[in-house]
């Protein structure tokens, strides 16, 4: 695939990020087992389809469902705040989203090893890599049916359940799209999300990067560009812990100057990377310094996420999540596509371009809990918050308020009337 052929691919980005909002919407309308599988089996023949395309076209529209089914990333981090309690949602998230992102790194790994099985067994080096494709697509389909045989909407059990036996009134389409984009909060978050775009932005350049500016051979970039995802192993579960016990010590303020900081110091360590591109050890090692801080950033994110809605919770992890595909596409378009800049120069503007894009942290206020500025408000209970989200007659139905983290039987506890206890942040 040719420079030229490479920018067409990323407009169908922008595909995702509908794909990012219409699972968020369907987590909050039939759970995220339903919603997780189904996206999962209806994006696995575009997987298979990528083994028998024979052109550019066909490439295009198989990259462009396959692409789609990262949209999965949000019923993941739905699940986990609908199935952990609201201390431990930081850590949860983080090590489903880092463990989920793994992967990006781990297949530049493992198809390589992949292709080389298949042509030992005698195959020809045309028929080996259409053959490789067909392995995550049989991994991508038990997948989808291992969520449907064994995963578990919430706690308390399955919606269609819930449903059935009047513990959880359905929600409504309007209604969850009012209280989600509805939410300033939300669109602030989709905004800090920018951290996900750069984690994309550079799994595109990264090998190209140093395979043109060092010389080194097209495996030696593989494995450096490998690297930068396998660090979510451990370093978005640490940005997730680290949201968490900011939480124990400080409240939803510690959780806010925590994100802060850890992205601030992300743009810095990115402006770096661009300015030691005379040194190829200094380059690796602060990209490896760089990667830590961008996953743990993503988790210290989604450790702030679960707080901002109950109604919308689904749709604002889409918000969040398909922040991080617009800035992908916007952050190549502006400072990688083309010849405007050398790609040391786009990277040192992309570090300058998360410190400013991670300011609005600060104007993240709830009133229960306060802001990175200012405290609490007086009186203010985050069942008032919550409440909100539903009408008074909705209130007065059993079960029309469900928890977004853990059952009714933990701090987040369900009641007639709405939010019994508040969920610490």
């Amino acid at each position: 695939m040719t420079r030229r052929t490479r920018w067409p691919v990323k407009r169908f980005v922008f595909g995702t990020v509908f794909a990012h909002l219409a699972m968020g919407t369907a987590c909050d309308l039939v759970g995220p087992r339903v919603a997780s599988a189904a996206i999962i089996l209806l994006t696995t023949p575009a997987v298979c389809c990528s083994a028998i395309m024979n052109s550019a076209s066909a490439f295009l529209l198989a990259r462009f469902f396959k692409g789609i089914s990262l949209a999965s990333f949000v019923s993941t981090q739905f699940w986990m705040s609908s199935m952990f309690s609201s201390n431990k949602v930081g850590l949860a998230n983080g090590y489903a989203g880092g463990w989920g992102n793994l992967g990006g790194g781990a297949v530049q790994l493992l198809m390589p090893l992949v292709y080389e099985a298949i042509l030992k067994l005698r195959s020809t080096p045309f028929t080996a890599w259409r053959l490789a494709f067909f392995i995550p697509a049989v991994m991508q389909s038990c997948s989808a049916i291992a969520v449907l045989a064994f995963g578990q909407d919430m706690p308390d059990g399955n919606y269609w359940k819930l449903h059935k036996y009047g513990e959880m009134q359905k929600a409504s389409v309007g209604g969850v799209l009012r209280h989600g984009v509805g939410n300033y909060r939300a669109w602030i978050l989709a905004l800090l999300s920018y951290c996900f775009g750069v984690e994309l932005t550079i799994n595109n350049i990264v090998a190209q990067y140093f395979f043109d500016l060092f010389d080194v051979n097209l495996r030696t970039a593989g494995l450096i560009a490998a690297s930068f995802g396998m660090v979510n192993l451990f370093s978005r579960p640490i940005g997730g812990s680290l949201s968490d016990g900011l939480s124990a010590r400080f409240g939803m303020r510690g959780r806010l100057w925590g994100l802060w900081a850890v992205q601030t110091v992300e743009g810095i360590l990115c402006i770096v990377l661009g300015l030691v591109h005379g040194s190829f050890a200094a380059s690796v090692a602060v990209m490896i310094l760089f990667s830590l801080f961008v996953q743990a950033a993503e988790g210290l994110t989604f450790g702030v996420v679960p707080f901002v809605s109950r109604r919308s919770l689904g749709l604002v992890n889409g918000m969040t999540g398909g922040g991080g595909s617009v800035g992908a596409v916007l952050t190549q378009l502006i400072f990688f596509h083309g010849s405007k800049y050398k790609t040391e120069t786009g990277i040192m503007y992309m570090g300058v371009m998360i410190i400013a894009c991670t300011l609005p942290t600060a104007l993240i206020y709830f009133p229960q809990w306060g802001g990175m500025l200012a405290g609490p408000r007086p009186r203010a209970t985050a069942e008032e918050y919550y409440n909100r989200e539903w009408t008074q007659e909705e209130r007065a139905t059993r079960g029309s308020t469900r928890p977004a983290c853990g059952s009714r039987r933990t701090a987040c506890a369900r009641s007639a009337g709405g939010w019994r206890r508040a969920s610490s942040p």
